[in-house]
């Protein structure tokens, strides 16, 4: 019983951490779609459409796993899944590469 509990607690702090990732996302491509934003060189569209590709891959991700947590098809091992794993890793490298692009957005062309 207590390990069903502590799993079905795991699982909810896991669902709450993808969530907030995915409203922090939502914000990214908010701001991503700002004109104070845009690109003004051709390097810079495509690294502009690679963030944006990006942040479309990682919300078709983001619903398959909301949905899998949702239905507990997930399998959790001590609160981890691989699936989750990556999908954390995807927004660290998502947050980096749109560090990266408003960097390069202040640089002079």
């Amino acid at each position: 019983m207590e390990h069903t509990t502590q799993n079905s607690i795991e699982q909810q702090e896991l669902l709450v951490r993808v969530e907030r990732n995915n409203r922090m996302v939502q914000r990214l491509s908010e701001k991503l779609s700002s004109y104070t934003h845009e690109p003004k060189c051709p390097q810079r569209f495509e690294k502009f459409y690679e963030l944006n590709k990006s942040i479309q891959n990682y919300k078709d991700h983001q619903k398959r796993i909301m949905s899998k947590i949702r239905q507990q098809q997930l399998h959790l091992i001590e609160g981890k899944s691989k699936e989750v794993e990556y999908h954390l890793q995807l927004f660290k490298k998502l947050e980096t590469d749109f560090a990266s692009y408003l960097l390069d957005l202040n640089k002079p062309l």
